[in-house]
């Protein structure tokens, strides 16, 4: 054989090589076309679940929001009757407290009247007692009063809760949600 014959025979061995070198390469990626394509005939069955899910949970998220709703009306007049308890504890308080820097002082008064005038202590006993008795029966007979900035805080909330009430029904009933509220 000649280097002519010899040099045609190492081409034809390397490109039988190369050959089978190619073929395996293109079998491989036959198989992963072939699973790209199972996984996208799979892909609308997947989809068509997912979004029957999704309507299930904004069918649900609706339910609840108007169960929160009903239960938020319900809470409401205890909300207000604990603030007006609130309001009268605070104008009782404030008294009582009024009430009691008047004794000490009428007290200290008193003592320093002992001291100088040398008055026994029931004098100072029976004013100190005529003057809570007759600053409880004052109490007793003003009414409580709301600051205007507490009542106005007050409304204003009461305002927005009925606001947020409506916002939901309407929102619950329409099947709409305003995106700002995310």
């Amino acid at each position: 054989m000649s280097l002519t014959g010899l040099g045609v025979l190492l081409i034809g061995v390397a490109f039988l090589l190369l050959a089978i070198f190619l073929a395996r390469v293109l079998n491989r990626l036959a198989g992963v076309l072939n699973g790209v394509n199972e996984t996208m005939e799979s892909m609308p069955k997947q989809m068509n679940q997912l979004l029957g899910e999704t309507g299930n949970l904004i069918h649900t998220s609706t339910q609840t929001l108007a169960d929160t709703n009903k239960k938020l009306e319900a809470l409401t007049p205890l909300f207000q009757i604990v603030g007006d308890l609130g309001d009268t504890t605070r104008t009782y308080s404030s008294s009582l407290v009024d009430v009691v820097d008047s004794a000490k002082s009428k007290v200290e008064q008193v003592n320093e009247e002992k001291r100088n005038q040398k008055i026994g202590g029931m004098y100072g006993l029976a004013a100190l007692g005529y003057y809570t008795v007759r600053k409880q029966s004052d109490a007793k007979k003003q009414k409580p009063v709301r600051p205007r900035k507490l009542y106005a805080t007050g409304e204003q909330r009461a305002f927005d809760i009925e606001r947020m009430k409506e916002e939901a029904k309407e929102a619950a009933t329409t099947g709409k949600y305003i995106a700002q509220d995310k």
